[in-house]
C-alpha cells in the first residue's frame, strides 16, 4: 500500500511542476492533462484494491442480509413478538432510503437477560461483513466510557467528536450504546444534532447512521404489564407495540438513567421504544437446548430441565418469569453439564475396577 501512495505523490509532484502558475503552453497543458488522468486511474485502482484487503464503507464489506436478519431472530429469539415485529422490518427501511429524513434511532427497553444486547449484536453481524468487529460498528457501555459523574461536559464533547468523525469515515455507520440506564443524565443530549432532521451539519450527513440504545429503565413497567396479560388469562402475543411505547416513553423520560429529562424523547426524536418482555420458564428452556447444541453438549430433557431448575422465577405463587432471563445460563450449564461428564467418568473408573 505504501508502494501505491509513493507513486500517487509522484504524480501529484509531476503535476505540479508541469503547470506554471504564469502560463501553460499546450505541450506543458497535455502533459499536465495526462498527469491528472493518470492521477485519476491510479487512485481508482487503489481505492479498489484497497477495499479487497481492507474494510470500506461499500459492499462486499456493507452486506444488508436482512433474510437471514428475520431468519435468525425467528430462529433464536424467544418471546419477544414485539421485537421480532419492529426491528428488522425498521432496519431494512432504513437501509433501502438512499435519503432517509434522519439517522434511525431504536431504543430497546427490558430487563437483562431478555435479548436486547442479542438482537444489537444481530443486526451488526447482518448488516456488516465483520459484524460486532466491523470498523463502523461503534459500542459505548456507560459504566466504562462514561464512569464519572463530574465528568458530563467532557463526555459530551468526546461523544461529539467520536460520532462526527466516525460518519466522516463511514456515513452507515452503527453506534449502540449498552446501560444507558446507569448513564448520568444529559449526555445523551450530546447526540441530539446528529439524529435530527438536518440535512448535514457542517458537510457531514448522518441521516444514514444508525443509533440503537440499551436499557433497563421501563423494565419493571414492561414486567407489571406483561404480568397483567398472564393474570387475565390473555396470550402475550396479544400486547400491543402502541400500548407499550406508551408506558417506555413515560417511564424512560422519568426514571434515573441517560434518558431521564432528556431532549431526545422531548424532541421526539427516538422512532421506535422496543419492549423486551420477561422471559417465561418455557422460553429459557429453548436457550439451554440452543446453548447446549452450540457447546457440543447432548440436549437431553432431563438436563434442559435440571439446568432450568437451577435458576430463579418470579413472582413466588406463580415462579413463570425468569429473574434473569437467559443471562446466567451458560454458567449454570457449564457447571451442571461438567458435573454430569465427572459422575460418568467416576461411574466408568468404578465398573473397570469391578
Amino acid at each position: 500500500m505504501d508502494i501505491f501512495r509513493a507513486v500517487i505523490n509522484l504524480l501529484v509532484l509531476l503535476l505540479l511542476t508541469e503547470v506554471p502558475l504564469t502560463r501553460a503552453e499546450p505541450l506543458t497543458l497535455g502533459v499536465s492533462v495526462g498527469a491528472a488522468f493518470a492521477i485519476s486511474a491510479f487512485f481508482g485502482a487503489y481505492q479498489y484494491t484497497k477495499c479487497k484487503v481492507y474494510e470500506c464503507c461499500e459492499k462486499p464489506w456493507l452486506i444488508r442480509n436482512f433474510t437471514e436478519m428475520r431468519t435468525m431472530l425467528n430462529q433464536r429469539l424467544y418471546g419477544q413478538h414485539l421485537a421480532m415485529q419492529t426491528v428488522v422490518q425498521a432496519v431494512k427501511s432504513h437501509f433501502d432510503n438512499e435519503s432517509p429524513h434522519k439517522a434511525l434511532v431504536l431504543s430497546f427497553h427490558g430487563w437483562t437477560g431478555s435479548g436486547k444486547n442479542y438482537v444489537a449484536s444481530i443486526i451488526a453481524q447482518h448488516l456488516y461483513a465483520k459484524g460486532m468487529d466491523s470498523s463502523y460498528v461503534h459500542l459505548f457501555i456507560s459504566s466504562l466510557h462514561f464512569p464519572h459523574s463530574d465528568d458530563v461536559d467532557n463526555y459530551k464533547r468526546q461523544l461529539r467528536s467520536w460520532i462526527i468523525g466516525n460518519v466522516t469515515a463511514c456515513e452507515r455507520s452503527l453506534f449502540i450504546f449498552d446501560e444507558l440506564d446507569k448513564m448520568d443524565v444529559g449526555v445523551m443530549d450530546a447526540i441530539k444534532p446528529f439524529i435530527d432532521h438536518y440535512p448535514q451539519l457542517n458537510g457531514v450527513d448522518f441521516r444514514k447512521s444508525i443509533f440503537i440504545f440499551l436499557s433497563n429503565t421501563g423494565g419493571n413497567d414492561i414486567t407489571r404489564r406483561t404480568l397483567e396479560y398472564f393474570q387475565a388469562g390473555k396470550p402475550r402475543d396479544k400486547i400491543s407495540l402502541h400500548e407499550m411505547e406508551e408506558i417506555i416513553t413515560v417511564s424512560a423520560y422519568n426514571e434515573e438513567g441517560g434518558l431521564r429529562f432528556s431532549q431526545l424523547i422531548s424532541s421526539h426524536l427516538i422512532d421506535h421504544f422496543v419492549p423486551f418482555l420477561p422471559l417465561e420458564r418455557q422460553h429459557v428452556m429453548l436457550c439451554i437446548r440452543d446453548y447446549l447444541k452450540l457447546k457440543g453438549y447432548e440436549p437431553t430433557d432431563d438436563r434442559i430441565k435440571l439446568i432450568a431448575d437451577s435458576l430463579q422465577y418470579f413472582p413466588k405463587s406463580t415462579q413463570i418469569y425468569s429473574a434473569a432471563g437467559c443471562k446466567r445460563i451458560a454458567n449454570k450449564a457449564e457447571l451442571i453439564v461438567q458435573a454430569q461428564m465427572d459422575d460418568e467418568q467416576e461411574a466408568d473408573l468404578f465398573r473397570d475396577e469391578f
